[in-house]
């Protein structure tokens, strides 16, 4: 008799239900803020780059190549004063994997690459200097011979890649790329070891 009440009792549906539902409700909300916090870290990635090029281009260039003098260069010699063709200038990407920069052309400043990434790192301390490329660019603008700077104001690229993310669903156990961010603009004066 007392079996049978025991089976038709309903006092801990509602327990059952809740621990059934319970993993799925977990699921949802870690998923939920780990959608929130890869969005926080792309706009983090976005906004370091921005702060990097704008670091890049005020401050010392890290190609050497960038100050190249014109005169009498490209496949028409140029005479002092001649806008630079964008045929001129080959693009230039920078980087460093261990504790020198190197560039693709002309000789690598380390000193103004650190630069630009502890800018980055400022706004997110995760990137390292694997994670960086600085990439000069033709941009048609410049002129042979120019008395008060670099011949050439390229268009600069800082390019972040490789940044992991690591989602707090699967507790560290997986990491999910964030995507390329890079952000440019057009060299300014390249001088000095700060920017504003």
């Amino acid at each position: 008799m007392r079996l049978g009440l025991i089976l038709r009792s309903d006092d801990g549906a509602s327990a059952v239900e809740f621990a059934l539902v319970l993993p799925l409700l977990l699921l949802l909300l870690f998923g939920i803020i780990d959608a929130g916090r890869y969005m926080w870290d792309i706009n983090r990635a976005e906004k370091a780059a921005q702060m990097g090029v704008r670091t890049a281009v005020v401050t010392n260039f890290v190609s050497s190549a960038v100050d190249a003098d014109y005169v009498g260069q490209c496949a028409t010699p140029l005479q002092a004063g001649d806008p630079i063709p964008a045929s001129c200038f080959t693009q230039i990407t920078c980087s460093r994997t261990g504790a020198n920069a190197t560039c693709t052309s002309g000789t690598a400043n380390t000193i103004a690459f650190n630069a630009v990434l502890t800018r980055i790192q400022a706004f997110m301390p995760e990137v390292r200097a694997a994670n960086l490329q600085i990439i000069y660019s033709p941009s048609g603008l410049g002129y042979a011979g120019d008395p008060n700077g670099p011949d050439v104001a390229p268009l600069v690229t800082v390019r972040l890649q490789g940044i992991a993310f690591k989602p707090a669903m699967f507790l560290t156990l997986a990491n999910i790329g964030l995507p390329v961010v890079r952000s440019s603009l057009t060299l300014e004066d390249a001088m000095g070891t700060q920017s504003n």
